[in-house]
């Protein structure tokens, strides 16, 4: 989230298996709705199917983050 907010995003954070995305973040002319997984951790594929089933407005992107041990950078997948 901190790296979303540094370059204008708002954002909501619903983890713990709330929902199918971990952050929802808001930005003037864009919504990223994104699933965290850190450590070895990817997406199953079930987790892949959901999120691509769900239906967003255009402006908006699914998205994977990764974060692999000791690396401050995500490897982002943009889902479709």
């Amino acid at each position: 989230m901190r790296l979303l907010e540094a370059v204008g995003y708002i954002c909501t954070r619903a983890s713990a298996s709330l929902g199918l995305f971990d952050v929802v973040a808001i930005g003037p002319r864009d919504v990223r709705c994104i699933q965290v997984k850190s450590g070895t951790r990817r997406l199953s594929a079930l987790e892949r199917e959901q999120l691509r089933a769900v239906r967003v407005p255009l402006n908006c992107t699914k998205e994977a983050w990764r974060f692999p041990d000791r690396c401050r950078a995500p490897l982002i997948e943009v889902l479709s």
